[in-house]
């Protein structure tokens, strides 16, 4: 008996040992890639980070606003991130608000750091800006930051500029360069490729011009909402969490970015408690208005009025902030569509990364109580079931937490075997999936070994 135990504990113990080795083990960079290190001649590469990921700070006080000091991320309401809205035009007001650095490390919290850490220390890149001028054979990457709550295609035509400026540093008008874009950076990109610094969203012709695609040899998408993000839409509901206070739907809507994140309306989005599809618009500013969303909630218009010294300039806020918000809806269900379009036969192909492990919003549910609908937005919500009806299935699907592996690789559906919606052009050229929330995909290990062997491959 003594002995069968010892068998059996010896067993356990080499299980145990097996696990902790295996469950240890990750790629040494360092080792995979010191040959690479002096390589010469790579094309530089452009690093675009996504919606929240840059730093922003006030030009005429030189405060960082975001993400400012700790308790300042934990403890604040952020209202100062509000766009002003110019009543006349419609159109957003940045202010002296500007970016000024890729957000790295933040609040204990990595963002962008390991990944630009992993450029420098084992691939060999060193960090440059336009208009610096470059050594013959070296390596380069350049962290584009930009105004996240401004509209995607104004970000497209400052990286048009930015992209151009380093093939004049190159002194090379030919020279293409790889771009590693994450989340909504990743639209950015694709509407570079497009249309360049064209904006073509005050109509419904979307005449592509490749601008982009002729200056990009790889495209690098982390985490992007390709067919938008119903954790958006959620956000645009009851605002994002940040530290111990909430980022107000009413600040959200003064950002156009935001709008531009919103489910394509090739997704099924909005269901019944039975599982039946509804037919809304979610681009259509009435179908937010009947379902009392966002600016038309009582509460949110309550909190507006109570920023006012008047009701009556609160009450002219509201009107301007409901025009808008019909604008900005009608010019974001125009960008989800510019990015969709087929290509030309010659356009750069995507290589994909994301993550497919986290139970992500994928659809949100109408439930009829008491003769009052009612919108659900997680399962446990779901007051009334219906008999075998598998909620976690309907409203949830695998994704990152924000971007459902689906919109990852611009399907409306998730099962791979159904062919792509004839109306939604991606052209992917491989993906690789992840076990990792959005906001630490970058500092994934196998992220950026296969990012590293990415860049530096020649085919």
């Amino acid at each position: 008996m003594k002995r069968l135990l010892y068998i059996m504990l010896g067993a356990l113990l080499a299980l145990l040992g097996n696990y902790w080795f295996t469950s240890s083990q990750k790629p040494d960079l360092q080792r995979l890639y010191m040959q690479s290190m002096a390589v010469e001649n790579q094309p530089p590469v452009v690093f675009i980070h996504g919606i929240l990921g840059s730093k922003l700070k006030d030009e005429s006080t030189d405060q960082e606003l975001w993400f400012g000091p700790l308790w300042r991320l934990l403890f604040h309401d952020h209202a100062e991130l509000a766009l002003a809205i110019d009543p006349a035009t419609l159109e957003p007001q940045a202010g002296s608000l500007k970016p000024f650095a890729i957000a790295d490390n933040t609040a204990g919290k990595d963002y962008y750091g390991n990944v630009m850490r992993t450029l420098e220390e084992v691939g060999g890149y060193e960090p440059a800006v336009p208009g610096q001028a470059v050594r013959a054979g070296a390596k380069y990457y350049y962290p584009f930051y930009y105004d996240w709550r401004l509209d995607n295609a104004h970000n497209a035509a400052r990286l048009a500029d930015f992209i151009d400026q380093i093939r004049q540093d190159f002194g090379d008008p030919d020279l293409k360069v790889d771009i590693i874009a994450h989340s909504m950076g990743g639209l950015i990109a694709r509407y570079y490729i497009r249309y360049g610094r064209t904006d073509v969203l005050d109509s419904n012709d979307f005449p592509v011009n490749m601008y982009g695609g002729e200056r990009v040899r790889r495209v690098i998408l982390l985490g992007t909402p390709n067919l938008g993000s119903v954790k958006i839409l959620n956000a645009f509901i009851d605002g994002i969490q940040v530290g111990f206070r909430k980022i107000g739907t009413e600040i959200l809507v003064t950002m156009p970015s935001m709008y531009q994140l919103l489910p394509h309306p090739l997704n099924n989005w909005i269901v019944t408690a039975a599982g039946a599809p509804l037919d809304r618009d979610i681009f259509d500013v009435d179908t937010w208005r009947r379902f009392g969303w966002s600016i038309f909630a009582e509460d949110t218009r309550a909190r507006i009025l109570s920023r006012f010294e008047s009701a009556a300039a609160g009450e002219v806020y509201l009107d301007t902030l409901e025009l808008y918000f019909g604008k900005s809806l009608a010019r974001a269900r125009r960008f989800v569509w510019s990015l969709t379009v087929p290509l030309p036969d010659e356009h750069p192909k995507l290589i994909v990364f994301g993550g497919d492990c986290t139970l992500t919003p994928a659809r949100i549910l109408v439930e009829e109580v008491g003769g009052i609908s009612e919108i659900r937005l997680y399962p446990d919500e779901v007051a009334q079931p219906v008999p075998g009806m598998d909620y976690d299935a309907l409203l949830l699907e695998p994704g990152d937490g924000a971007v459902t592996k689906a919109s990852l690789l611009g399907r409306d559906t998730l099962d791979p075997s159904v062919p792509r919606h004839q109306y939604s052009f991606f052209p992917l050229h491989h993906a690789f999936l992840l076990c990792e929330q959005h906001d630490s995909l970058t500092g994934n290990i196998s992220f950026r070994d296969n990012l590293l062997n990415t860049l530096l491959s020649i085919d």
